[in-house]
């Protein structure tokens, strides 16, 4: 696996591409105290072009408690089908001011909520502050390919498919 560490606009475009594709993270928060910490699965709305990454939440949640009283998260994407892994360490921000909320809107969350106008919708976005990541260059069947090759021939997997590194925004 090789290293490749991102800045500046490439640097977001694989977090957008990766995030948007994975689509579900494991969002934890309460990270000063002892393990377990205080994971669920969210959906990002999006990762915009500076980095930030949105979510729809409700203003009651555990979630919007627990970034009130510390706003730093942990976020952990993950798309197996292709191989792709995203780890995000950022600080958390909550919005309820219509505007935000008219811009980051989905349908897919009139599932949990009466509509936009819902007094319980907030919106979450975190700034990430360090991003790493793993990536495969040519896909998931050829990552396969190569590990299959392994098997059959009892050999080491000499496959330098994939790539990791650092994202720095």
């Amino acid at each position: 696996m090789s290293k490749e560490n991102l800045f500046s606009k490439e640097a977001v475009a694989k977090l957008k591409e990766l995030s948007e594709k994975a689509k579900t993270c494991m969002f934890i928060t309460n990270l000063d105290k002892k393990p377990p910490f205080n994971a669920s699965p969210m959906s990002l709305q999006e990762c915009d072009d500076e980095g930030n990454l949105w979510f729809i939440s409700s203003k009651e949640s555990n979630k919007n408690m627990e970034i009130a009283r510390d706003n730093t998260v942990q976020l952990y994407f993950m798309n197996n089908g292709d191989y792709e892994y995203l780890s995000i360490f950022g600080q958390a921000f909550i919005y309820d001011d219509k505007a935000t909320i008219e811009d980051k809107w989905s349908v897919f969350a009139n599932a949990w909520f009466e509509g936009k106008n819902d007094p319980n919708v907030s919106i979450i976005r975190v700034a990430p502050k360090d991003v790493y990541y793993w990536d495969t260059k040519a896909g998931k069947f050829v990552s396969m390919l190569h590990f299959l090759t392994a098997i059959a021939t009892r050999s080491k997997s000499n496959n330098s498919d994939g790539v990791e590194g650092k994202i720095k925004i």
